[in-house]
């Protein structure tokens, strides 16, 4: 990543470029990465700790995946049953560039069943998961060099898009002693004459925390004073553990300002389908749109049939979900406190632990992706450091989308580890 004095994460900048053809002759300078994608470039993120662990696996090691949010549970029956149908019908062709009806209305009535009524023609755009979904909003709305406020930790994602298309991210760390909640106050003061929008994932991805109505509704005053759109990602709406989901959407006089974004990827386990949704004011919808057309053209129409089954009829298969993630981040909650340099808050959604970890990194003498290496490699079990997440402070970031019997194995493995390391000569 690269930041600027005032912690704004940018891709303009100098950059500088060996000069290939002094080197090796006879090849071409391509001169990349391009300013637009240098911050894409960087290691140390979730995909490559996933390479590095699918290496070791190669080699015979058996390695424990915490690091990659990727639900183990299947995806719901109706929802295949969803897509056979719709193969049958012969439904194989391009769609509405906004997504099919089935599926836009289908969105709009689980919204309405929440609380929020959403027009499916006038508000509705079905993307290639949520990643585009946020691509295509910041494609469509930020001119070079407008801000955007994000309060850290973020998932990565957002620091690249965002200088893709231009941007400038302005962050507002958040802080392990009180939740990783945004504060208010940290936000109106990190606002400039440049700033376009407030980007706020609740639950969150990598904390889990959760901002409750007062913090959304100061968040939303906000973006009233100083005229500023919210981005609100809720992936992860589904996966509040403590109480009821809240969409800054849903506040008064926050529907024309708020663009809310979403997906069936973690909600009903269909990560691979990549199916999401943007749901937006009118007036910024038919942009949207066409950029989504010249990014996609449309997304998969039978993936498309069956996540509009999953939205009708796969109510139980989340309830259960939810209910075995709850039991999954208990337990390895209180696994990880007994184990000696772990400091862990209990995380009110999505389903991430962000244990803070500086008294073990003394012990080890190691840095945070130092750390993440060491486990890794000494007890086999695959985390992500703070750092991919633009953590301020000591933080790992640990999945318990997998099986209670790994996250046993895992946490024992790790103890193992340190009490191996801490008590050799």
């Amino acid at each position: 990543m690269y930041y600027n004095s005032e912690g704004q994460i940018s891709a303009m900048g100098e950059l500088e470029l060996e000069n290939t053809d002094t080197e090796n002759a006879g090849t071409i300078d391509y001169r990349l990465p391009s300013s637009r994608m240098k911050d894409a470039m960087g290691g140390g993120g979730i995909r490559e700790i996933v390479t590095k662990a699918e290496a070791l696996e190669r080699l015979g090691r058996k390695i424990i995946h915490l690091e990659i949010g990727r639900p183990d549970y299947d995806s719901p029956a109706c929802a295949k049953a969803g897509v056979i149908e719709a193969l049958e019908r012969g439904d194989v062709h391009y769609t509405e560039t906004a997504g099919t009806s089935e599926l836009r209305r289908a969105i709009a009535d689980a919204e309405r069943d929440a609380g929020m009524d959403v027009d499916a023609d006038r508000e509705v755009v079905v993307t290639a998961g949520a990643i585009e979904a946020l691509a295509t909003v910041f494609l469509t709305i930020l001119e070079p060099g407008d801000e955007v406020i994000v309060p850290t930790p973020f998932f990565p994602a957002y620091s690249v898009q965002i200088a893709m298309a231009g941007g400038l991210l302005r962050q507002v760390p958040c802080r392990f002693e009180t939740g990783f909640r945004p504060d208010a106050g940290d936000i109106e003061a990190a606002i400039t004459p440049r700033t376009r929008m407030i980007l706020i994932n609740t639950p969150n991805n990598p904390t889990g925390a959760v901002m409750g109505r007062g913090e959304l509704e100061d968040v939303a005053a906000l973006a009233r004073k100083h005229d500023l759109l919210v981005v609100s990602d809720e992936c992860y709406e589904k996966f509040s553990y403590e109480g009821q989901h809240v969409s800054i959407a849903s506040l008064p006089e926050m529907r024309e300002r708020t663009i809310v974004v979403n997906a069936a990827s973690k909600t009903f386990s269909m990560t691979g389908w990549r199916v999401g949704w943007l749901i937006l004011p009118p007036g910024i919808k038919p942009y949207a749109a066409k950029c989504h057309q010249h990014l996609t053209s449309c997304v998969t129409s039978f993936a498309q049939a069956g996540v509009a089954s999953a939205l009708r009829g796969a109510g139980g298969d989340v309830k259960r979900m939810i209910e075995g993630y709850r039991e999954r981040r208990d337990f390895l909650v209180g696994r990880l406190k007994n184990i000696r340099g772990f400091e862990v808050r209990i995380p009110e959604g999505a389903f991430y632990v962000f244990p803070r970890v500086s008294a073990l990194m003394r012990r080890l003498g190691l840095d945070v992706p130092g750390l993440a290496a060491w486990l890794l490699e000494k007890a086999g079990v695959a985390v992500v450091p703070g750092d991919a997440f633009c953590a301020r402070g000591d933080f790992l970031r640990m999945a318990y989308c997998r099986p209670l019997e790994e996250l046993a194995e895992a946490t024992e493995r790790i103890d193992q580890a340190i009490q191996n390391s801490t008590s050799s000569p």
